[in-house]
Protein backbone atom coordinates (compact mmCIF):
# COMPACT_ATOMS: atom_id res chain seq x y z
CA UNK A 1 0.00 0.00 0.00
CA UNK A 2 1.06 3.57 -0.71
CA UNK A 3 2.05 5.20 2.61
CA UNK A 4 3.61 8.31 4.05
CA UNK A 5 6.26 7.52 6.65
CA UNK A 6 7.83 9.66 9.38
CA UNK A 7 10.65 8.24 11.49
CA UNK A 8 11.97 10.45 14.30
CA UNK A 9 15.52 10.02 15.59
CA UNK A 10 17.68 11.58 18.31
CA UNK A 11 20.24 12.96 15.85
CA UNK A 12 21.12 13.40 12.20
CA UNK A 13 23.57 10.50 12.16
CA UNK A 14 20.83 8.07 13.20
CA UNK A 15 18.44 9.58 10.63
CA UNK A 16 21.04 9.12 7.88
CA UNK A 17 21.42 5.50 8.97
CA UNK A 18 17.62 5.18 8.77
CA UNK A 19 17.65 6.53 5.24
CA UNK A 20 20.33 4.00 4.31
CA UNK A 21 18.17 1.22 5.84
CA UNK A 22 15.17 2.25 3.72
CA UNK A 23 17.32 2.27 0.59
CA UNK A 24 18.56 -1.21 1.47
CA UNK A 25 14.99 -2.48 1.88
CA UNK A 26 14.20 -0.93 -1.50
CA UNK A 27 17.20 -2.70 -3.05
CA UNK A 28 15.98 -6.01 -1.62
CA UNK A 29 12.44 -5.44 -2.89
CA UNK A 30 10.81 -5.39 0.56
CA UNK A 31 9.53 -1.87 -0.10
CA UNK A 32 9.50 0.62 -2.94
CA UNK A 33 11.00 3.93 -1.86
CA UNK A 34 9.55 6.76 -3.94
CA UNK A 35 10.95 9.88 -2.26
CA UNK A 36 12.60 10.99 0.99
CA UNK A 37 13.48 14.12 2.94
CA UNK A 38 15.17 14.90 6.25
CA UNK A 39 14.27 17.72 8.65
CA UNK A 40 15.41 18.72 12.14
CA UNK A 41 13.93 20.88 14.88
CA UNK A 42 16.42 23.32 16.38
CA UNK A 43 16.63 24.51 19.99
CA UNK A 44 14.11 27.29 19.30
CA UNK A 45 11.59 24.86 17.84
CA UNK A 46 12.12 25.91 14.23
CA UNK A 47 12.06 23.21 11.56
CA UNK A 48 15.20 23.13 9.44
CA UNK A 49 15.38 21.22 6.17
CA UNK A 50 18.47 19.02 6.13
CA UNK A 51 17.73 17.25 2.86
CA UNK A 52 15.09 18.49 0.43
CA UNK A 53 12.75 15.79 -0.88
CA UNK A 54 14.96 13.36 -2.80
CA UNK A 55 12.83 12.34 -5.74
CA UNK A 56 14.93 9.35 -6.70
CA UNK A 57 14.48 8.16 -10.28
CA UNK A 58 10.93 9.40 -10.81
CA UNK A 59 10.94 13.19 -10.50
CA UNK A 60 8.61 15.73 -8.93
CA UNK A 61 5.35 13.74 -9.07
CA UNK A 62 6.37 11.76 -5.98
CA UNK A 63 8.58 14.36 -4.36
CA UNK A 64 5.54 16.65 -4.03
CA UNK A 65 3.92 14.39 -1.42
CA UNK A 66 7.04 14.32 0.74
CA UNK A 67 7.56 18.05 0.28
CA UNK A 68 3.99 18.74 1.35
CA UNK A 69 4.31 16.56 4.45
CA UNK A 70 7.53 18.35 5.37
CA UNK A 71 5.68 21.64 5.00
CA UNK A 72 2.94 20.44 7.33
CA UNK A 73 5.48 19.33 9.93
CA UNK A 74 6.92 22.84 9.83
CA UNK A 75 3.95 24.05 11.85
CA UNK A 76 1.60 26.99 11.38
CA UNK A 77 4.07 29.08 9.38
CA UNK A 78 5.26 26.16 7.28
CA UNK A 79 8.63 25.87 5.55
CA UNK A 80 9.63 26.75 2.02
CA UNK A 81 9.57 23.24 0.62
CA UNK A 82 7.31 21.52 -1.89
CA UNK A 83 3.80 22.92 -1.98
CA UNK A 84 3.98 24.62 1.42
CA UNK A 85 3.05 28.30 1.40
CA UNK A 86 2.52 29.11 5.08
CA UNK A 87 -1.12 30.02 4.42
CA UNK A 88 -4.38 28.28 5.25
CA UNK A 89 -4.95 27.56 1.56
CA UNK A 90 -1.41 26.22 1.25
CA UNK A 91 -1.86 23.98 4.28
CA UNK A 92 -5.10 22.54 2.89
CA UNK A 93 -3.37 21.86 -0.42
CA UNK A 94 -0.50 20.17 1.42
CA UNK A 95 -2.95 17.86 3.22
CA UNK A 96 -4.51 16.96 -0.12
CA UNK A 97 -1.16 16.30 -1.82
CA UNK A 98 0.30 14.33 1.09
CA UNK A 99 -2.97 12.40 1.50
CA UNK A 100 -2.84 12.34 5.31
CA UNK A 101 -5.05 13.54 8.15
CA UNK A 102 -4.42 16.25 10.73
CA UNK A 103 -4.16 13.71 13.55
CA UNK A 104 -1.22 12.00 11.85
CA UNK A 105 0.68 15.27 11.48
CA UNK A 106 -0.08 16.36 15.05
CA UNK A 107 1.11 13.03 16.48
CA UNK A 108 4.42 13.29 14.63
CA UNK A 109 4.81 16.98 15.53
CA UNK A 110 4.39 16.17 19.22
CA UNK A 111 7.28 13.68 19.01
CA UNK A 112 9.52 15.92 16.89
CA UNK A 113 10.89 17.83 19.88
CA UNK A 114 13.79 20.34 19.71
CA UNK A 115 17.00 18.51 18.86
CA UNK A 116 15.20 15.64 17.12
CA UNK A 117 15.52 14.75 13.43
CA UNK A 118 12.79 13.33 11.21
CA UNK A 119 13.14 11.16 8.14
CA UNK A 120 10.12 11.63 5.87
CA UNK A 121 9.38 9.20 3.05
CA UNK A 122 6.74 7.97 0.65
CA UNK A 123 6.86 4.21 0.29
CA UNK A 124 5.00 1.21 -1.03
CA UNK A 125 4.87 -1.68 1.45
CA UNK A 126 2.81 -4.80 2.04
CA UNK A 127 3.78 -5.36 5.68
CA UNK A 128 5.24 -3.11 8.38
CA UNK A 129 7.75 -5.41 10.08
CA UNK A 130 10.72 -4.90 7.70
CA UNK A 131 10.63 -1.09 8.02
CA UNK A 132 9.78 -1.05 11.72
CA UNK A 133 12.50 -3.55 12.61
CA UNK A 134 15.17 -1.67 10.66
CA UNK A 135 14.30 1.83 11.89
CA UNK A 136 13.52 0.95 15.50
CA UNK A 137 16.86 -0.85 15.77
CA UNK A 138 18.43 2.56 15.04
CA UNK A 139 16.37 4.27 17.74
CA UNK A 140 13.69 5.61 15.42
CA UNK A 141 10.05 6.15 16.36
CA UNK A 142 8.00 5.23 13.31
CA UNK A 143 4.73 6.84 12.23
CA UNK A 144 2.96 5.86 9.03
CA UNK A 145 -0.33 6.55 7.34
CA UNK A 146 -1.82 5.05 4.20
CA UNK A 147 -2.32 7.83 1.67
CA UNK A 148 -6.03 8.49 1.29
CA UNK A 149 -8.08 9.99 -1.50
CA UNK A 150 -8.60 13.26 0.36
CA UNK A 151 -8.36 15.41 -2.75
CA UNK A 152 -10.69 13.25 -4.82
CA UNK A 153 -13.30 13.24 -2.07
CA UNK A 154 -13.07 17.02 -1.75
CA UNK A 155 -13.49 17.52 -5.50
CA UNK A 156 -16.55 15.26 -5.49
CA UNK A 157 -17.98 17.21 -2.55
CA UNK A 158 -17.30 20.59 -4.16
CA UNK A 159 -18.89 19.61 -7.47
CA UNK A 160 -21.98 18.10 -5.81
CA UNK A 161 -22.37 21.16 -3.55
CA UNK A 162 -22.21 23.68 -6.39
CA UNK A 163 -24.62 21.64 -8.52
CA UNK A 164 -27.10 21.48 -5.64
CA UNK A 165 -26.77 25.23 -5.03
CA UNK A 166 -27.39 25.94 -8.71
CA UNK A 167 -30.55 23.82 -8.75
CA UNK A 168 -31.91 25.61 -5.69
CA UNK A 169 -31.14 29.05 -7.13
CA UNK A 170 -32.73 28.14 -10.46
CA UNK A 171 -35.92 27.06 -8.72
CA UNK A 172 -36.03 30.20 -6.60
CA UNK A 173 -35.25 32.49 -9.54
CA UNK A 174 -38.04 30.94 -11.62
CA UNK A 175 -40.58 32.13 -9.06
CA UNK A 176 -39.02 35.55 -8.32
CA UNK A 177 -39.45 38.85 -10.14
CA UNK A 178 -37.98 42.34 -10.27
CA UNK A 179 -34.85 43.14 -8.26
CA UNK A 180 -35.09 39.86 -6.32
CA UNK A 181 -34.88 37.91 -9.58
CA UNK A 182 -31.85 39.94 -10.71
CA UNK A 183 -30.05 39.25 -7.43
CA UNK A 184 -30.76 35.53 -7.71
CA UNK A 185 -29.53 35.49 -11.31
CA UNK A 186 -26.28 37.16 -10.19
CA UNK A 187 -25.85 34.53 -7.47
CA UNK A 188 -26.62 31.84 -10.05
CA UNK A 189 -23.94 33.17 -12.40
CA UNK A 190 -21.41 33.19 -9.55
CA UNK A 191 -22.29 29.62 -8.55
CA UNK A 192 -21.93 28.54 -12.19
CA UNK A 193 -18.42 30.01 -12.31
CA UNK A 194 -17.55 28.22 -9.07
CA UNK A 195 -18.78 24.93 -10.52
CA UNK A 196 -16.74 25.42 -13.67
CA UNK A 197 -13.66 26.10 -11.53
CA UNK A 198 -14.28 22.94 -9.49
CA UNK A 199 -14.62 20.93 -12.70
CA UNK A 200 -11.35 22.36 -13.99
CA UNK A 201 -9.60 21.44 -10.72
CA UNK A 202 -10.92 17.90 -11.03
CA UNK A 203 -9.64 17.73 -14.60
CA UNK A 204 -6.19 18.85 -13.50
CA UNK A 205 -6.27 16.29 -10.68
CA UNK A 206 -6.94 13.55 -13.24
CA UNK A 207 -3.88 14.72 -15.19
CA UNK A 208 -1.76 14.83 -12.02
CA UNK A 209 -2.84 11.33 -11.01
CA UNK A 210 -1.88 10.03 -14.44
CA UNK A 211 1.54 11.66 -14.21
CA UNK A 212 2.04 10.25 -10.71
CA UNK A 213 0.98 6.77 -11.83
CA UNK A 214 3.27 6.87 -14.87
CA UNK A 215 6.31 8.00 -12.89
CA UNK A 216 5.73 5.46 -10.14
CA UNK A 217 5.31 2.72 -12.70
CA UNK A 218 8.67 3.74 -14.12
CA UNK A 219 10.23 3.61 -10.65
CA UNK A 220 8.89 0.11 -10.10
CA UNK A 221 10.19 -1.01 -13.49
CA UNK A 222 13.65 0.30 -12.63
CA UNK A 223 13.52 -1.44 -9.26
CA UNK A 224 12.46 -4.69 -10.96
CA UNK A 225 15.69 -4.70 -12.98
CA UNK A 226 17.78 -4.24 -9.84
CA UNK A 227 16.39 -6.75 -7.34
CA UNK A 228 17.40 -10.38 -7.01
CA UNK A 229 15.36 -13.00 -8.87
CA UNK A 230 13.62 -14.24 -5.71
CA UNK A 231 12.13 -10.76 -5.15
CA UNK A 232 10.83 -10.23 -8.70
CA UNK A 233 7.49 -12.02 -8.23
CA UNK A 234 6.74 -9.94 -5.12
CA UNK A 235 7.61 -6.76 -7.00
CA UNK A 236 5.52 -7.71 -10.03
CA UNK A 237 2.51 -8.24 -7.73
CA UNK A 238 3.15 -4.82 -6.19
CA UNK A 239 3.24 -3.25 -9.64
CA UNK A 240 -0.19 -4.67 -10.45
CA UNK A 241 -1.69 -3.39 -7.19
CA UNK A 242 -0.29 0.09 -7.74
CA UNK A 243 -1.56 0.15 -11.32
CA UNK A 244 -5.04 -0.95 -10.25
CA UNK A 245 -5.23 1.62 -7.44
CA UNK A 246 -4.31 4.55 -9.66
CA UNK A 247 -6.60 3.37 -12.45
CA UNK A 248 -9.54 3.19 -10.04
CA UNK A 249 -8.86 6.66 -8.63
CA UNK A 250 -8.36 8.20 -12.06
CA UNK A 251 -11.48 6.59 -13.50
CA UNK A 252 -13.64 7.83 -10.64
CA UNK A 253 -12.40 11.40 -11.01
CA UNK A 254 -12.61 11.33 -14.79
CA UNK A 255 -16.20 10.11 -14.63
CA UNK A 256 -17.19 12.86 -12.20
CA UNK A 257 -15.46 15.46 -14.36
CA UNK A 258 -17.08 14.18 -17.58
CA UNK A 259 -20.60 14.02 -16.15
CA UNK A 260 -20.39 17.51 -14.73
CA UNK A 261 -18.91 18.84 -17.97
CA UNK A 262 -21.94 17.43 -19.81
CA UNK A 263 -24.24 19.13 -17.32
CA UNK A 264 -22.51 22.46 -17.95
CA UNK A 265 -22.95 22.14 -21.70
CA UNK A 266 -26.53 20.91 -21.50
Amino acid sequence: MNKMLIAIFDNETAADAGLHALRQLHAEGDITLYATGVIAKDALGHVVVKAVADQGPIGTASGMAVGSLIGLLGGPVGVVVGAATGTVVGAVRDFWVAGVGLDFVEEAQATLQPGKVALVAEIEEEWVIPVDSALEALGGQVFRRTRSELAEAQYDHDIATFKSEIRELEEEASEASGSAKLKLQAKLAKAQISLESAVERAKKRVETLKMEADTKAQSLKVQLTQVADQAKTKLEDRMQRVKHAYHARGSKLAQAWALTKEALVG
